[in-house]
């Protein structure tokens, strides 16, 4: 999410009537939606309900390139009568956003820029254990506990990481031609390098 725009609302300190949550927790909210954005480009999601309702993010109106992961998120309650009209702009991006760098210079009054969170994974734990493969008993055993907010799975969050690590510390690996000509793993038979993968 990169901006905001709710009917009647001038700045993030106000206040709709008929609805119980004021605008600034009605935007903190809307940043734990989760979502899968199939497009490169930027998409404009609307919200239109009339009290008395509860608003999930299962209300948001979207078309086919995006995907609501947390459906039961509840944006905010509207009273009998009430209406609540939000159009929410998103974006891909990636890491952390700062509300000032999704704000433009034509941006029409009433427009809240928000801080984005690309980050999907939630929380992460490790373990490393001493394990024995066959005789030997000198290997260690990482387990990894990856959370994420369902925009992407733990494997792929995974392999994405390491992947970017590695091509992040590859620059380094050229400095010396003993190095990048170097063996560091040596091939091992295939049944025991499988057996040190299904740990």
């Amino acid at each position: 999410i990169t901006n905001i725009q709710i009917d009647g609302v001038l700045h993030e300190f106000s206040t709709i009537k008929g609805v119980r949550e004021d605008v600034t927790q009605i935007i903190l909210n809307i940043k734990g939606l989760a979502l899968k954005l199939y497009a490169e480009e930027e998409k404009t999601l609307e919200i239109d309900i009339t009290g008395p309702a509860t608003v999930t993010a299962g209300d948001i109106i979207v078309d086919s390139d995006v995907e609501i992961l947390n459906k039961d998120l509840i944006i905010c309650s509207v009273s009998e009568g009430a209406t609540f009209h939000a159009r929410l702009t998103v974006k891909p991006g990636r890491g952390y956003v700062q509300a000032d760098e999704n704000k433009k210079e034509d941006m029409p009054i009433g427009v809240l820029p928000v801080d984005s969170i690309y980050t999907p994974v939630r929380r992460v734990n490790y373990q490393v254990e001493n394990t024995r493969v066959g005789r030997r008993d000198d290997f260690d055993k990482l387990t990894m506990e990856i959370w994420t907010d369902g925009s992407i799975i733990p494997q792929e969050a995974l392999s994405l990481a390491a992947k970017i690590m590695t091509e992040h510390l590859d620059i380094f690996v050229n400095l010396t031609d003993e190095a990048k000509n170097a063996e560091i793993m040596v091939e091992k038979e295939e049944t025991q390098k499988e057996k040190m993968l299904e740990m």
